[in-house]
């Protein structure tokens, strides 16, 4: 009875058990995403994008301290997340609120790694990975044209960004064909690719790191450094522009600047609906304070709130020396206005309180590279073109030239009248050796025989050492004894003299030429005038070899 109940009511394997148990293959089901984790995809400024995963109801500064965190960033209040909307809005991830809430795009949740306060002086960043992500930021902004500098200050901030990525100039490697790869403002030109390229040799020796300083230098006197602009509406319904600086609000009509409200006169700033509302206090000709109200308007009520909130940052960030901290009593069921309030470090507590490291590694990502322009790449093939033709002709020249320089050698030696014309010449050959003495032999060609001498000089010629002068006076009383027995026309002749080391198998040739100023004659005095002046360059030339030989 047991039995029975047993075989009926036991538990029985699954399908996919008794598949498995069979050797049939079995299909494991996907794995759901988890529901309590939210995935946020983040685009570093250097453009490598990163996933972090936090909790579902996590606010934006975990979010943030991940981020951080993995560039091991310590100045991290002048960079924030930004986001974008529906409605094509930019907004900045609150690190006070949930990240679900604030985003709504997703998942995964884009969001893009940015300078959000640009420092008016970027002498008081204190470590090299800021100024890099600023210098990063910078080029961005001007290749997408948030910033226009002119044109000679582009020349010179391109030319730095190149010093900075490539290092110091080098004539076969970085011509304007090789700068058109890089994209560096929306409209590159030939010509402006061949002022960076001459500007670029100017800045050899600077480091990337000098180079991102002088970057950033060079960068903040642009007139639009660091401006954070919305697009408004004025009173008459034309479009204006407000700028977030940190010396105040900018207000342009167009391009032109028309005016700036100062932050430390800016007495209210409010926003409704989608209005936003600006009085500032300024002084009149009688000097009484006077309050002036401005009312701009916004294509939409997110709009205007984020331009309030930006404002409201700008203004605690650059102005306060600590953030405005809020109520902590519980409003009632009705409220007026926003609770938001900056929670963030000011300019003033991150320069007094961040203290620089003593090494921050960090690797900089090369730049994305282009197809090169077409005209640069035909202009070089032709100047190839032009110094392998040039190289060629000088080739050609020096090989008819040799022809003609034998020739003449044998007709001055086969015609004693040319040869009396020709100057005199001396053949001496100088053998260094590691032994004791060094052989010194000296050969006087004349159209009536050949006259050898031989000598030597004391030392081995090797390391630091030098002839010995003692022995060339022997080597040219020896060469003197056969002048007397030389007569009539007389030519010399000198080769190439030799100087051969067995220590380090090198051939040094020194070549000694004596010219004589007289003519041809048959006098014996003048003769032996020619021959012992021929004499005395020989004592010269292996007198001379004595200074080279210090050089082996």
């Amino acid at each position: 009875m047991l039995r029975f109940l047993r075989n009926s009511f036991r538990r029985r394997p699954s399908r996919s058990r008794r598949k498995a148990e069979h050797g049939t293959e079995v299909r494991v089901p996907p794995s759901k995403p988890n529901k309590n984790i939210l995935v946020c995809r983040v685009i570093l400024l250097d453009g490598i994008d990163h996933t972090f995963e936090v909790p579902k109801k996590a606010k934006g500064q975990e979010l943030y301290e991940q981020v951080f965190y993995t560039l091991d960033l310590v100045e991290k209040d002048y960079f924030g997340l930004s986001f974008t909307d529906a409605n094509q809005v930019q907004h900045w991830l609150d690190p006070t609120k949930s990240v679900k809430k604030q985003v709504k795009i997703g998942p995964p949740y884009t969001l893009r790694l940015r300078v959000k306060f640009y420092s008016s002086e970027p002498n008081i960043l204190r470590e090299e990975l800021t100024r890099y992500l600023f210098f990063l930021q910078l080029k961005q902004d001007i290749i997408s044209g948030r910033l226009e500098p002119p044109y000679d200050t582009a020349v010179e901030l391109c030319a730095y960004a190149l010093q900075s990525e490539l290092g110091d100039f080098d004539d076969e490697v970085h011509t304007p064909g090789f700068v058109s790869e890089f994209r560096f403002v929306p409209e590159q030109s030939e010509q402006m690719e061949i002022d960076i390229t001459e500007k670029y040799k100017e800045y050899n020796g600077q480091t990337p790191a000098d180079a991102e300083m002088n970057y950033l230098n060079k960068a903040k006197w642009l007139e639009m450094y660091g401006v954070d602009m919305h697009t408004v509406f004025g009173k008459d319904n034309n479009n204006y522009s407000l700028g977030l600086t940190p010396t105040g609000i900018l207000v342009f009509e167009g391009e032109s600047k028309i005016g700036l409200f100062f932050w430390p006169k800016i007495v209210k700033l409010d926003f409704s609906k989608k209005k936003l509302t600006l009085i500032v206090v300024e002084d009149d000709d009688a000097g009484n304070e006077q309050e002036h109200t401005f009312v701009f308007k916004l294509h939409s009520m997110r709009a205007c709130k984020h331009l309030w909130k930006c404002a409201v940052e700008h203004h605690a960030f650059f102005r306060l020396r600590g953030p405005v901290r809020g109520t902590d009593a519980k409003q009632g069921f009705l409220r007026m206005g926003s609770r938001f309030r900056y929670s963030g470090r000011t300019e003033y507590q991150t320069a007094k309180q961040n203290r620089s490291r003593r090494s921050v590694q960090f690797e900089r990502k090369p730049s994305q590279r282009f197809s090169r322009r077409p005209s640069h790449a035909r202009r070089e093939a032709l100047r190839a073109q032009e110094r392998l033709a040039a190289q060629r002709n000088a080739n050609a020249s020096m090989n008819k030239a040799t022809p003609q320089r034998r020739s003449q050698r044998e007709e001055v030696l086969t015609n004693g009248t040319a040869a009396t014309e020709a100057e005199p010449v001396v053949d001496t050959l100088v053998t260094l050796a590691d032994t004791p003495t060094a052989a010194v032999t000296t050969s006087i060609t004349t159209p009536g025989g050949a006259v050898t001498s031989t000598g030597s000089a004391n030392g081995p010629l090797t390391g630091r050492s030098h002839l010995q002068e003692t022995n060339l006076d022997a080597v040219t009383m020896d060469t003197s004894k056969h002048l007397n027995n030389l007569t009539g026309d007389s030519k010399v002749e000198m080769f190439d003299d030799k100087i051969s080391s067995s220590d380090t198998d090198e051939t040094l040739t020194t070549t000694t030429t004596e010219q004589t100023s007289s003519t041809a004659t048959t006098e014996p005095d003048k003769e032996k005038q020619k021959l012992e002046s021929a004499s005395t360059s020989t004592t010269s030339a292996v007198k001379s070899l004595s200074m080279y030989s210090g050089y082996f």
